[in-house]
């Protein structure tokens, strides 16, 4: 099995796999690496360890060196750089006319490539654009369209919870969210409760989505049929956190629901968890 040295790129980025080359690295040095992009400078997030073929993607890159005072010279300088290409990259693209937000900016530790981020609602035609680019920084010249999520991840900011944003702060990667998550945590599928910063569903849905999981399965939903000491009736309520339901007896129809816990009724039937056209054609916009 080899042994691999965890990488990232950013402060809060996806981990990569490197071949050590025979060094031995702590967490939070600097290195030099060649990635698919070019030379790179990057952080050691987790040190030596041995794992298996299957947790790698093979080739395994090695590691260059441990990086000098005079690389991370370069570092700070290219971050210096990136500024000033952000204000050119904007006034061609205002001289373009095109229909396109510049979000960020990066520089390759060895200066072979110039990548630009941006995004914009569809498609646009920036040919000239990297013609232009090319022309005043003489070196390659890349533009990427990015998503919503990676627009926020990039600039960052404060979410509807007054903390700075999950992905800005420790999420390496974002996980797949959806409408029924919201919908099984008993959230109210109100776009401004239920969306961040960047106009899609909140990844913090995600948190406890195993938890509510496996409440569910345990509890009634509104609807279900269940025996309870007082006869057979419908749940119209269900709190999966506390376990308290709201049961509408069958004896007594019109009266207010009694109040049971999940211990003290049995499920006779059962009802599914499922997001209705019309709340998903609402909601279309927040979902990915």
């Amino acid at each position: 099995m080899p042994e691999v040295v965890g990488i990232k790129f950013k402060d809060v980025g996806k981990v990569y796999c490197f071949d050590p080359n025979g060094t031995t690295l702590t967490p939070g040095q600097h290195v030099i690496v060649n990635t698919a992009r070019g030379v790179e400078c990057g952080i050691v997030a987790t040190g030596n360890e041995v794992v298996g073929d299957d947790k790698i993607v093979a080739p395994l890159k090695p590691i260059i060196r441990i990086a000098t005072d005079e690389d991370l010279k370069k570092v700070a300088e290219n971050k210096e750089k990136e500024k000033s290409a952000f204000k050119i990259c904007e006034e061609k693209i205002a001289k373009h006319g095109l229909e396109m937000k510049l979000t960020d900016v990066e520089y390759t530790f060895d200066n072979s490539k110039i990548l630009f981020y941006f995004t914009a609602d569809g498609r646009v035609d920036f040919r000239e654009l990297v013609k232009d680019l090319a022309s005043v920084f003489h070196t390659r010249i890349e533009l990427r369209q990015i998503g919503v999520r990676d627009e926020a991840k990039m600039i960052g900011g404060l979410g509807l919870c007054g903390r700075p944003f999950c992905c800005k702060s420790f999420m390496g990667e974002f996980a797949p969210v959806s409408i029924k998550m919201a919908k099984e945590q008993g959230l109210s599928l109100n776009p401004a409760k239920i969306s961040g910063a960047c106009g899609l569903l909140m990844c913090c849905l995600k948190y406890e989505q195993e938890n509510y999981e496996h409440l569910s399965k345990i509890t009634p939903k509104p609807g279900a049929l269940v025996d309870t000491k007082e006869g057979r009736g419908i749940v119209t309520e269900a709190n999966l956190l506390s376990g308290q339901l709201k049961v509408r007896l069958d004896r007594y129809p019109d009266a207010a629901p009694a109040s049971f816990t999940v211990a003290q009724v049995k499920t006779l039937k059962d009802v599914k968890t499922t997001v209705s056209k019309e709340e998903r054609d609402a909601l279309k916009t927040i979902e990915e």
